[in-house]
């Protein structure tokens, strides 16, 4: 079973490694993905031997980190690992036309078997694959927290080089790791994210160069990091701020005491009620704009329709055609794309901001609250927040993705929490929030009917109309991180 028996694989390989001849017995960590998620466990198991750990690019929670984002199942990233992971257990026990189908299945894997979170290769050829358990919990349930480092780690306190990246699909873990260690420990704790995805860490991420700058730093920082705390040599690593954040659009370094929290400014999301099908219909306005005001009793109707208030949008997600997955941290290609095409479909809502007067420079967490409702008792939604160039088109920033289940309480605001970022919005540019009711494959076409991917059969997907609310008494609105660029 994934992840049963990597504490204590992870105690006996530490002290393994502190006996080796020539060892002073003290033992470093690094690693991936994978290999940056044994080194918690390893923690875990509280070798006195282990000194120091370099995560990256991890789960912590494995529930909300890892397999679920926003209650909705990461198909594409759980489906994708563990196709590669059932094709290398094929190729180790020499099962030859198993390792040829599950090879070919990793390439091009029609998602049309009865339940499409299910497909009857992973079921046929991988019966004990942990995606099976995975796909059966999607609740933060007691099976989530005997699982998961996050509950194993409490009192671990030793110096971490955290390593992450703006469109790596984990970097809800990495934050989510550094800030418990930050704020519970005594030990140095420093924390670098790049402009990269899952792999490889390199200048280029979809379709965007963020120049020399971007090349990683890592390996070099990791020997420094070690020599300071495994051979006691003075590097200066530690005088150094702690977090060191690439900052896209001016393509440099960014170093900060702690998290940026950053000032919290809100933009308001106003429509004349064609934002699916008129790109000037919706409007993204921040809170200080004079179109946020009610017009009073004596304006006009057409000065009323003006203003944009009180209205909604209604968009068709229609699973037939859902809108796919394109760039961010779970699209493919990953990172920065154009998704201008994205943006003009007709079941897509974009509300897009006045060019900017003056350079805008986020860091730190993006939140959006939408009210929305739907026809069904179930349904998805997907925001992303983009840079609009003068040339029209569009490169995604950051989005997050919300599972909306049945009973769940939409009277009130749905909160998405984007993946967090660091980015420069440029003069003259604007920013669009657009929404969806789908990101295909990396989450699963919701059917509507409530049923969660494990049991979701494809004949029962419905059309789902959703609509969005805006204006007063519906303050549908993006919350961004705000900080000054005199910062360091």
């Amino acid at each position: 079973d994934l992840f049963a028996h990597e504490v204590e694989d992870g105690f006996d390989s530490v002290n393994w490694a502190a006996s080796l001849p020539g060892s002073t017995g003290d033992v470093g960590m690094y690693g991936f993905s994978y290999q940056g998620m044994t080194q918690l466990y390893a923690a875990a198991s509280y070798p006195t031997a282990l000194k120091t750990i370099c995560p990256a690019m991890i789960g912590y929670d494995l529930y909300s980190d890892w397999t679920y984002e926003g209650g909705a199942f990461c198909l594409q990233a759980n489906l994708g690992w563990a196709i590669q992971l059932a094709t290398e257990t094929a190729r180790l026990r020499s099962d030859q036309q198993a390792y040829q189908l599950l090879y070919a299945a990793s390439r091009n894997l029609p998602l049309y078997d009865p339940i499409p979170a299910r497909p009857q290769i992973l079921q046929d050829l991988a019966p004990d694959s942990f995606y099976h358990d995975w796909l059966d919990h999607p609740h933060p349930d007691e099976y989530w927290e005997k699982l998961s480092p996050k509950g194993m780690m409490q009192d671990v306190d030793m110096p971490m080089l955290h390593i992450g990246g703006w469109f790596d699909p984990f970097l809800r873990g990495t934050l989510h790791l550094y800030k418990d260690m930050a704020s519970d420990g005594s030990s140095p704790q420093h924390l670098i994210i790049g402009p990269w995805a899952h792999l490889p860490w390199g200048r280029k991420v979809g379709a965007v160069d963020y120049g020399l700058q971007a090349n990683s730093p890592v390996d070099g920082l990791q020997v420094r990091w070690f020599d300071q705390f495994l051979k006691g040599i003075d590097t200066k690593v530690v005088e150094q701020p702690p977090v060191c954040l690439f900052e896209m659009g001016t393509n440099r370094w960014r170093y900060f005491d702690s998290w940026p929290d950053g000032n919290q400014k809100s933009y308001y999301l106003v429509t004349s009620g064609l934002a699916s099908v008129r790109e000037d219909s919706g409007k993204l306005v921040p809170e200080e704009s004079q179109e946020m005001q009610q017009p009073s009793e004596t304006q006009g109707l057409s000065q009323i329709q003006h203003t944009y208030d009180l209205s909604c949008d209604l968009l068709v997600h229609d699973p037939w055609r859902p809108v796919p997955a394109m760039g961010g941290h779970a699209g493919m290609p990953v990172g920065s794309c154009d998704r201008t095409a994205i943006d003009c479909r007709t079941d897509v809502l974009t509300y897009t901001s006045e060019p900017l007067a003056e350079d805008l420079h986020l860091v730190g967490d993006v939140v959006s609250e939408v009210f929305c409702t739907a026809d069904t008792p179930s349904f998805d939604i997907c925001a992303v927040l983009s840079e609009v160039h003068p040339d029209g088109r569009v490169y995604n920033v950051t989005q997050g993705y919300r599972r909306v289940n049945p009973g769940d309480n939409t009277t009130n605001p749905l909160r998405i929490r984007f993946q967090a970022t660091c980015v420069r919005i440029a003069q003259g540019n604007q920013l669009r929030l657009s929404l969806s009711g789908a990101c295909f494959p990396a989450y699963p076409v919701n059917s509507g009917t409530g049923a969660f991917p494990g049991e979701s059969r494809l004949m029962d997907a419905q059309i789902i109309t959703l609509k969005v609310s805006c204006g007063e008494d519906y303050p549908t609105r993006v919350l961004l991180p705000i900080f000054r660029s005199d910062a360091q």
